[in-house]
């Protein structure tokens, strides 16, 4: 069996395509978790996955971690200001240790880095696959939209006595799509052959609107929700006046005007194919989070 090492093995997407390897029959002993600290992979180490100390600011580090490896899961790294060197940190050092095959979890967007309204977290993924197509390494790309998991927090936590999602994404689409199905796919990728030179599209079949968004939350709880789509200045003033901080006045103004833009109205087949089913609909991660109020 292939030695497979999974970076970024703390987070959601890395533990859970860990945890579907093992469903899938894969053996710990053939799987490796790269974390920058060892106590939080207690869990990790329990299952008896080989958990491995690297960070991708440390080169050395990633290249004693990736010996040996058949495999590599490289997840984006979540520090948004470092985001570019840490990746080249990671194509570097998969080249000079001998990564037979590297898997790297990119972004899915319609829209260049250079014009998309996001362009500052696009920018890295498109020079991350830019330098691993250059290096000569055996990969597959796998490029994820929007998480669905996130739409809680972009609509706000208190939305059922609000009553209103406000956001400046007018009428525009996303395909927001479920982490867990992410994982699955990614660990049917990793567990099976055939894959070199890919580039997945992991995304859902359908796209949505925040309009759609308000009406599956009304029906899930009868309690009525409504969608305003204010101007970009109107929404951060809004924040503003709420004490939101600036770091996340950004944030949530680009992702919101990048879909009002259509950035993230990509649909597609490769995910379900992946999967083998039907990837999960907006409508029934809402029931998950708000079927209980």
């Amino acid at each position: 069996m292939s030695k497979i090492l999974v970076t970024g093995a703390t987070g959601f997407l890395g533990k859970g395509t860990i945890e579907f390897l093992l469903k899938k029959g894969i053996s710990p002993n053939d799987i490796s978790a790269l974390v920058r600290n060892e106590e939080n992979a207690a869990d990790l180490k329990e299952k008896g996955i080989n958990i491995v100390v690297g960070d991708y600011e440390n080169y050395t580090s990633l290249i004693s971690a990736f010996k040996d490896v058949d495999k590599l899961l490289f997840v984006s790294s979540s520090d948004v200001i470092n985001r570019t060197p840490h990746h080249e940190n990671v194509v570097k050092a998969a080249k000079e240790a001998g990564v037979k095959h590297i898997f790297y979890t990119s972004a899915e967007n319609n829209k260049d880095a250079d014009d998309s309204a996001i362009g500052f977290v696009g920018i890295t993924h498109k020079l991350t696959e830019k330098w691993i197509k250059e290096s000569g390494l055996t990969y597959t790309l796998l490029r994820n939209n929007l998480y669905v998991d996130v739409v809680p927090m972009f609509i706000g936590e208190n939305i059922l006595e609000t009553g209103t999602i406000y956001l400046p994404a007018s009428n525009g689409r996303a395909a927001w799509t479920l982490r867990s199905d992410m994982a699955e796919a990614t660990a049917n990728v990793l567990a099976s052959e055939g894959h070199e030179g890919k580039t997945y599209s992991i995304t859902n079949v359908d796209s949505y609107t925040y309009q759609d968004v308000a009406n599956a939350i009304t029906e899930i709880t009868d309690k009525q929700i409504s969608y305003v789509s204010p101007t970009v200045e109107e929404f951060q003033q809004a924040l503003k006046s709420n004490n939101v901080p600036e770091e996340y006045i950004g944030l949530f103004t680009g992702f919101a005007v990048a879909q009002a833009e259509g950035e993230f109205d990509v649909t597609g087949s490769d995910l379900e194919n992946l999967l083998g089913r039907k990837p999960t609909t907006l409508k029934e991660f809402l029931k998950t989070v708000y079927n209980n109020n």
